[in-house]
């Protein structure tokens, strides 16, 4: 049994402050580490174009980009939740999202935390439809965060997932190309759309930051992944995600606690030592329990306890 932990390996100046509070605040958790092995990787967001925890789920998915794609082109067909799309077909994903200047850059909040409804995404999908006629882009409502666009055939955008532009900048992944062009103006014509709609007006009353913006990622297609169907299950909990990407650390420290009393504490109490994926900024962990390691390679410093490696990493 494996368990995925989005955002349980803070930065190691983090994780040297949470250090003393770890045991206290989930001593099931710490007993795991203390009897595993560990393989550390580093992964660079700047060549696949998602986050690390994005990174593990693609190759474990096992996403093969082709030569003019990047890892992050497999979200696309990973997350559709929509049926009727062929193997071979290219599947985009666009999010809502919040854009807003800063004195340098533009940043983003992608929509896992903007608390989108049902009925506000499905008010805002309609407003957009007719935008998006004679413009060869086609637009399904996909899900409540995210909608499905079908693209020209000869559209082609190298993008980065909304949960790594969130955590850096807009700026730094703004699609430059020129085939990107009608997208940007289609882009630009929703934002003006839907400034005044209301569904911000409602939203901004409530003090939630407006829906203004969709971010278009994906493009692979579900022949691509060679791994869709795993026999075995990765329950992923990502409650310690939020609070890492903010460095709120005492957030952090109390959704652990809560993984300790609903996830880890049962688990322990059943004999159940499951393989831990740690998932960090740049860096992935894989925790097996000593008597089924194989691995051959450590983590620096392994001989010594798991505190050393979890908290300064090279």
């Amino acid at each position: 049994m494996h368990i995925v932990l989005p955002g349980a390996l803070p930065d190691p100046e983090a994780a040297r402050a949470l250090l003393p509070h770890l045991h206290e605040t989930a001593p099931t958790f710490t007993g795991w580490l203390s009897r595993s092995r560990a393989r550390l990787r580093t992964v660079d967001p700047a060549v696949s174009a998602c986050t690390a925890f994005e990174h593990w789920q693609l190759e474990r998915a096992g996403f093969q980009p082709d030569a003019k794609q990047n890892l992050s082109a497999g979200l696309g067909p990973l997350w559709a939740q929509g049926g009727g799309i062929a193997p071979d077909q290219p599947v985009w994903l666009a999010e809502l999202v919040h854009m807003a200047p800063t004195q340098t850059s533009t940043a983003m909040l992608a929509s896992d935390v903007l608390r989108i409804t049902p009925d506000q995404s499905v008010a805002l999908f309609e407003s957009a439809q007719t935008l998006f006629e004679g413009t060869g882009f086609q637009l399904h409502h996909d899900g409540d965060r995210r909608w499905r666009i079908e693209a020209p055939a000869s559209f082609a955008l190298h993008s980065a997932s909304p949960a790594l532009v969130a955590a850096t900048s807009v700026n730094d992944w703004w699609p430059q190309q020129e085939a990107a062009r009608p997208w940007r103006r289609l882009v630009n014509e929703i934002q003006m759309l839907w400034f005044g709609h209301p569904v911000n007006a409602s939203r901004q009353n409530q003090g939630l930051p407006p829906v203004n913006g969709l971010w278009l990622f994906g493009g692979g297609r579900a022949e691509q992944l060679r791994n869709a169907a795993l026999p075995e299950q990765a329950p992923c909990y990502e409650a310690l995600q939020a609070p890492f990407m903010a460095q709120d650390w005492a957030g952090w420290l109390a959704a652990l606690a809560e993984l300790e009393a609903q996830v880890f504490l049962p688990l322990r109490q059943q004999g159940t030592q499951p393989v831990l994926v740690l998932a960090g900024r740049n860096q992935l962990a894989t925790l097996e329990p000593r008597t089924l390691a194989r691995w051959t390679q450590w983590l620096p410093g392994s001989r010594n306890t798991w505190s050393k490696w979890w908290s300064y990493r090279n």
